[in-house]
């Protein structure tokens, strides 16, 4: 079979390699799955550069959310089990892990259905516990996670201020719902915040950026709000000034998804169930802007890796997706 392997660490474009090599075999308590679509996250890049806080031993193939059919032909939602990550044909999970696929969402909807949406409801309401009727601003509402945190801000009835990136990007985040949408390149977000608030700021602040949109949210963040620290896709991690903290009386909340695999495993399934009844209303639906070949995998990560797409990149190994 073909799959995608980094044989050296370094920028994806060039880390990744296209090879031919055997099929995984699956372990105690895996299955073997064929791939109908794998969603290209921001770690994918991480991995190939060797800055992930998971390193597999190489040579690796990065992929580490898919939309894949069991051997019985059940159609399901996985994590591949690295190093036989999702860019490839086949590839091998744990089968107490597989979720059911959404019948709401194609094969590439899917794929991109389980980390970001669980990052962004995990986030939104088991640490910041969003209300309805508050206020949510999103930093990178066009891309990929923060297009999530739109979603479901709406679908729990905040009213959503989503941040982005210049003007391509600023009609996708109208289009996902956001009530109101700032131009970072050429708007002074604190300014144009506090305006449409009417000076109290943004009760939740969902921050997958870091960096400069940190500084920002700590100056914009209301009374009693809460700024979640969901990554650091800009390259700079934040150094919060926690005196600032507490003379405006604000949370700084962290959210480290994946640890609720082990820490609290029934809330993936209660959150999964969650979010495809959300799918089914149609609240919900993953903004794959692009379906890519197999053979385009390496550049789809380095796109994202760049910071320059909009939405979800799914590789899509045999074709158009279901």
């Amino acid at each position: 079979m073909q799959a995608w392997r980094v044989h050296t660490h370094g920028e994806p474009r060039e880390a990744m390699r296209l090879d031919e090599v055997p099929e995984p075999r699956p372990g105690e308590g895996e299955v073997k799955l064929r791939v109908l679509a794998a969603n290209v996250n921001f770690p994918d890049a991480l991995l190939c550069r060797g800055q992930y806080q998971i390193r597999p031993p190489l040579p690796f193939t990065p992929g580490v959310e898919i939309c894949g059919e069991t051997e019985d032909g059940r159609r399901v939602v996985a994590n591949p089990a690295l190093p036989h990550g999702g860019f490839a044909e086949y590839v091998t999970a744990p089968a107490a892990a597989l979720l059911p696929a959404p019948e709401a969402l194609d094969d590439a909807e899917a794929a991109a259905l389980h980390i970001g949406y669980q990052t962004g409801w995990f986030g939104l309401h088991r640490r910041a516990r969003l209300q309805a009727g508050e206020t949510l601003l999103v930093h990178a509402a066009a891309g990929g996670v923060g297009s999530a945190a739109v979603q479901l801000g709406k679908a729990a009835g905040a009213t959503v201020i989503g941040v982005v990136g210049g003007k391509a990007k600023l009609r996708t985040a109208e289009d996902l719902g956001c009530d109101l949408v700032v131009d970072r390149t050429c708007e002074d977000v604190v300014a144009r915040v506090k305006e449409f608030t009417g000076g109290r700021g943004a009760d939740v602040v969902y921050d997958p950026v870091g960096g400069d949109a940190y500084t920002a949210s700590a100056k914009c963040v209301a009374f009693e709000g809460r700024i979640l620290v969901v990554g650091f896709a800009g390259g700079t991690v934040p150094a919060p000034a926690l005196n600032h903290a507490l003379v405006k009386n604000y949370a700084i909340v962290g959210l480290h998804w994946g640890l609720y695999a082990t820490k609290d495993p029934a809330s993936i399934l209660a959150c999964h169930t969650e979010l495809t009844r959300l799918a089914a209303e149609g609240a919900i639906k993953p903004l794959v802007s692009e379906r890519v070949p197999l053979a385009g995998a390496a550049d789809a990560v380095q796109r994202v890796a760049d910071g320059t797409t909009t939405g979800r990149l799914v590789v899509v190994p045999g074709g158009a997706a279901r």
